[in-house]
């Protein structure tokens, strides 16, 4: 069996502005792979999937402080909630 060194991602709610309609708070944490977590929001899922590759990938990126992790906003202008996406080493 081939031994995989796949990173895991954690996504944690930083921000939650207005009604989120998914009832997303500030500390929810959520894994990711390659399908939409249970109880997250899929529109925030199709935001964050692809920054999440980035960093499963071994990305970085450049304006980030941290090469480890990033943020993401999901696409709701009037009740934005932001991702922070952590790689796990």
């Amino acid at each position: 069996m081939e031994e995989t060194n796949e990173r895991k991602i954690r996504i944690r709610v930083v921000s939650q502005k207005g009604t989120c309609v998914a009832c997303h708070k500030v500390g929810d944490e959520f894994e990711i792979s390659d399908v939409c977590p249970a109880n997250l929001c899929a529109w925030a899922f199709y935001t964050i999937f692809p920054f999440a590759q980035v960093l499963i990938c071994g990305g970085t990126f450049p304006w980030e402080s941290d090469p480890d992790r990033t943020t993401v906003a999901c696409p709701d202008p009037a009740s934005p909630v932001v991702f922070e996406l952590i790689r796990d080493k």
